[in-house]
């Protein structure tokens, strides 16, 4: 308004100069709440944009080109390389070579005298290990036919079980091929051109694919049991990851212990998911998680992921200054060493006053935090209805309501301080996708998922990848230890 038309207004009298003053201040007071949310969103923006896998549960691949983020881990006084003790790993020599060269001397290094008919009187060796020619390898099988002179018919000896066809691969090269496409997680397009190459034998895609399906049909009994042996488990840790199957989104789950791996996926995440693999529902042990509400419903005992925590707290720490979010990371960090030392010890338990001043130190810290929340006005953004916490309040109140799960490594050493082992057995299928791209059909995923069982299984308990592939072609695969 220009100086005339305020003058206009006054010139009415006082309500008309109310009415105005009033509807000056009804748009201020809209313009504060726009400028309270919109800067409430700008901190929102910015704490998402610090946001990286040191301080949340975003993945090292999410990072992009940001400075490298500072590790959880606590500096150790040990310099770089193997430890005393630590058993070597250079190529040895052989006592039995398989092939000797004798490079013969002709003259005198020396005189230059002829050497030729002089006897040897010992030799220098030196040994190279490499690759003999590599090459495809033609078993032909032939069945003899005998014609009985009792009765004059014609009679064929049976064939082994693995040759049943006229021309076939066999099970060493199908062995290598679900090694390539299943544990090292090459796309089928350079499967094919590793294979041509080494074995100057191309093979079709069609033949992957069906190594694979007979590979997976074998080991359904003993990918059966391996969800039996982790469903019979002390303590088993869960955890899901997103995948894409025929360009859909699904999920893919696993379930872990630290000798056996069981993979499945489904179009849901929560708990209709868990039900349908069927280890949860009846689980009694003690579940290790990232505190997902999913898996919390199950009525056996829980651990949670302090991993997840640390993240958390670091945020609030570096992004928000909380000093309690400090101090209760490294309370968390000192709770794991003093379990550490205990069980290298050979303690079965911290000393009951040990783990009380813990407690209590806990306890206390959270009191702090949720004192300093309280006093904090709730975020303004704009919208009507019930305020959303803030990121801190969400933390508090999941380690005060949760305080049993999150404390439960410190009193049973059974209970590992973090999940990492599921989402270590999940990082390499995020790899897969990577490379080879999503799945084509919910049969191909069904697959992948079996045979990765068994040989993340496997891997486990030490075995040659490679070995026990070839023994589930040959028709009997190498069972797994199922407890331990």
């Amino acid at each position: 308004m220009n100086r005339d038309e305020i003058k206009a207004v006054y010139d009415r009298g006082p309500d008309a100069v109310i009415a105005l003053v009033e509807s000056l201040f009804a748009i201020i007071h809209e313009q504060q709440q726009q400028i309270a949310a919109l800067t409430e969103r700008v901190k929102e923006l910015e704490a998402r944009l610090n946001t990286d896998s040191h301080n949340s549960n975003l993945p090292p691949s999410r990072d992009g080109f940001k400075k490298k983020s500072r590790s959880l881990r606590q500096r150790r006084n040990k310099q770089a390389g193997a430890q005393p003790g630590h058993p070597p790993h250079t190529l040895q020599r052989v006592a039995h070579p398989d092939q000797v060269v004798v490079h013969p001397l002709v003259e005198c290094r020396h005189c230059r005298a002829r050497l030729t008919n002089i006897a040897v009187q010992d030799y220098q060796a030196r040994q190279v290990f490499d690759l003999p020619a590599i090459k495809l390898q033609v078993t032909e099988h032939r069945a003899e036919i005998k014609r009985c002179p009792r009765c004059r018919q014609c009679s064929v000896a049976a064939f082994p079980a693995a040759v049943g066809q006229g021309v076939q691969y066999g099970a060493q090269i199908k062995a290598l091929a679900v090694y390539l496409l299943n544990y090292q997680l090459l796309p089928y397009r350079r499967t094919r051109e590793l294979l041509a190459d080494l074995l100057g034998q191309p093979l079709a895609e069609g033949t992957l694919q069906a190594a694979l399906a007979e590979a997976a049909t074998q080991l359904a009994p003993t990918c059966a049991a391996i969800g039996q042996g982790v469903q019979a488990a002390e303590v088993s840790h869960f955890d899901e990851t997103g995948f894409y199957v025929a360009g859909k989104r699904q999920w893919l789950h696993v379930a872990t212990t630290p000798q056996l791996t069981y993979y499945a996926h489904h179009d849901k995440r929560g708990r209709r998911a868990s039900d349908a693999i069927g280890i949860l529902p009846e689980f009694s042990g003690i579940a290790i998680h990232d505190g997902w509400s999913a898996y919390l419903g199950y009525s056996c005992q829980h651990g949670l992921c302090n991993a997840h925590h640390l993240r958390e707290l670091t945020f609030l720490e570096e992004e928000e200054q909380l000093v309690w979010a400090g101090k209760l990371k490294r309370l968390l960090v000192e709770m794991k060493t003093a379990v550490e030392r205990a069980v290298a010890a050979g303690q079965s338990a911290l000393a009951a006053s040990q783990r009380q001043s813990f407690v209590r130190r806990y306890g206390r810290l959270l009191r702090q935090g949720l004192a300093g929340e309280s006093q904090k006005e709730p975020p303004k953004s704009g919208k009507r209805g019930k305020k959303k916490q803030s990121k801190a309040k969400n933390l508090l109140d999941r380690l005060q309501q949760y305080r049993r799960e999150t404390l439960r490594f410190m009193v049973d050493f059974r209970v590992p301080f973090d999940n990492n082992l599921a989402e270590r057995d999940l990082r390499m299928m995020k790899v897969q996708q990577k490379i080879s791209g999503c799945f084509r059909s919910e049969a191909g995923a069904g697959i992948f998922c079996r045979i990765r069982s068994y040989v993340s299984t496997m891997r486990k308990q030490g075995h040659n990848v490679l070995t026990v592939l070839k023994s589930v072609f040959a028709g009997h695969p190498i069972a797994p230890a199922l407890t331990g």
